[in-house]
């Protein structure tokens, strides 16, 4: 089954409309959910060769055609135990930050499409924290499904696939930078790592804020107290995120006669030929994949210099 057609056009020729749409899967009878923006293929469980010296939760890998692709025990990630494997258990194929990967699931139950505001940031005693995987609760059909934070997984699993503060060191000795700098990202680890990393290339004033929805709402403060634009230089956004998604955000800062001259990234793992059409149509200034954080800070650098001569004019 592949979810590359139609469904999925139709979402892309959409754009900040702050919807998503979500594939519920089953784990034990418990319902997850990824955004279909993630997924590639879903297809039946296969035979997995298994590999020396991974984690617990890699099962190994299989080619299903030409591509070899690493396999992801999830309900073994999950639970911590070794559930036995079922003949009906499937895969979801799933691309993003820039990576293909199978993971392992029970069932698939459906597609729903609903709006980021629907989508509840869990609490720290649910989510577990900097350390859990529940990025979000989203109701769908009546039912409450847990929106599992895809990137930590793979992250966990394989660090060396994530941010890279090497990335920072093979940029040299640099200045230091106190232009303000606001980040929208939901994920708590990856928004201790990008802040780490964008400290140790030498932004110093760095605004950090777990959605769109409040960093759009400390703009618009600015914007009635009239410090706006100037107390914003950048804007970096991923795309998935509750209340409001990066797309969207994108979207109302570029519509917004005050704010539009602010530059905005996109940030996201998500970053793909059809993304960067929807990115481009929300007015993005420039669309960058995770884990790129050296990629990130030239691309601040050029965005930045090129801002300040309008601002000293």
């Amino acid at each position: 089954m592949s979810v590359t057609g139609q469904n999925n056009s139709n979402i892309l020729l959409e754009s900040g409309t702050n919807e998503i749409e979500i594939m519920e899967f089953t784990i034990n009878e418990n319902l997850y959910g990824i955004n279909v923006a993630k997924v590639r293929e879903i297809m039946l469980s296969a035979p997995v060769k298994s590999m020396p010296h991974v984690h617990p939760a890699v099962e190994g890998i299989f080619k299903p055609r030409d591509q070899v692709l690493t396999v992801i025990n999830l309900p073994k990630y999950l639970t911590g135990e070794d559930a036995e494997k079922q003949p009906k258990d499937l895969f979801i194929v799933t691309n993003f930050n820039k990576m293909f990967i199978a993971f392992r699931v029970h069932s698939v139950v459906g597609i729903s499409r609903i709006s980021w505001r629907d989508i509840q940031k869990p609490d720290n005693a649910v989510s577990g924290g900097a350390d859990g995987v529940a990025t979000g609760i989203a109701q769908c059909n009546g039912d409450l499904v847990t929106i599992l934070d895809f990137e930590k997984i793979v992250a966990e699993i394989a660090p060396e696939t994530s941010i890279q503060l090497s990335e920072i060191d093979q940029l040299g000795p640099r200045e230091r930078s106190s232009q303000p700098v606001y980040i929208a990202e939901d994920s708590l680890l990856l928004s201790r790592m990008i802040q780490e990393a964008l400290g140790k290339a030498g932004y110093t004033n760095l605004h950090m804020f777990p959605n769109g929805q409040e960093l759009w709402d400390t703009l618009t403060d600015m914007k009635t107290q009239g410090t706006a634009p100037n107390e914003v230089a950048l804007v970096i956004t991923d795309i998935e995120m509750p209340q409001m998604d990066g797309h969207r955000l994108t979207k109302l800062i570029k519509s917004d006669r005050v704010l539009c001259k602010i530059p905005v990234i996109l940030f996201s793992s998500l970053i793909s030929e059809e993304m960067r059409v929807k990115g481009k149509q929300v007015g993005a200034d420039e669309q960058l994949s995770k884990p790129e954080i050296g990629h990130l800070v030239a691309v601040m650098d050029q965005l930045l210099h090129k801002a300040a001569p309008a601002e000293n004019a």
